[in-house]
């Protein structure tokens, strides 16, 4: 009888059906559930390697962190996306840290590294899926770092507060100035700044420790 830990991972893994029955069955045993608070780092830097994280529900942040101190996120990952890059061992052409924390309370299957390599090493599916994560993360990671190369401010948070309302649905967004900055690796006085004149040319109305988007389109026009 299959687990409903077993169907979970058929429903969340492509390569499924194309396992041979032992490593199906390697994978049901080893993955275990792990449940993470909101702010929990779940992977941090290069010498961490805990494994890869399946998640069922919440959502997750990874980012690097300057030489200032200063967070740049990369990408957010949600429900049924896999976070390879918390098995940093398994990478290593990576040259950079990556920190991963649970930007909700999260869910997640964890599947060991040591595992994963196993089975990635012997079935050419697994191998095929984990080049295509990895390039599609890579993506990201470049096109974050091109945006602070070649847009304002302005539009960077325009698009940020674009991008939050959507990853929340809704518009008023329970964030502060300085989680923002985290985000977008500025200073929060910058970003109290930006918020101000946002808020000032009707976009958004500021609370403490909130932001409502009034005026979406406005803001879309900045970007």
């Amino acid at each position: 009888m299959t687990s409903k830990l077993e169907q979970e991972l058929e429903e969340m893994l492509p390569f499924w059906n194309k396992l041979q029955n032992e490593q199906k069955a390697m994978l049901s045993q080893r993955a275990i559930d792990k449940n993470y608070l909101t702010g929990t780092i779940l992977h941090a830097g290069s010498e961490d390697c805990v494994g890869l994280f399946l998640i069922r529900s919440g959502r997750i942040r990874a980012y690097i962190v300057t030489e200032e101190g200063k967070e740049i996120t990369l990408f957010r990952l949600v429900e049924k996306e896999l976070c390879i890059f918390s098995a940093s061992c398994m990478m290593r052409n990576i040259s950079f840290d990556i920190w991963i924390s649970a930007e909700t309370d999260v869910e997640t299957i964890l599947i060991p590294s040591s595992l994963y390599s196993q089975i990635s090493e012997k079935n050419i599916a697994v191998a095929n899926f984990t080049n295509e994560v990895v390039s599609s993360r890579m993506s990201d990671v470049m096109w974050v770092l091109e945006e602070m190369l070649v847009k304002s401010f302005d539009k960077r948070l325009a698009h940020f507060l674009i991008i939050q309302s959507d990853l929340e649905k809704t518009d008023t967004l329970k964030i502060t100035h300085e989680q923002i900055a985290n985000h977008l690796g500025s200073a929060r006085e910058v970003v109290t700044r930006m918020m101000k004149y946002f808020s000032e040319e009707g976009f958004i109305v500021l609370k403490r420790g909130s932001v409502k988007i009034i005026d979406k389109q406005g803001l879309k026009k900045l970007i």
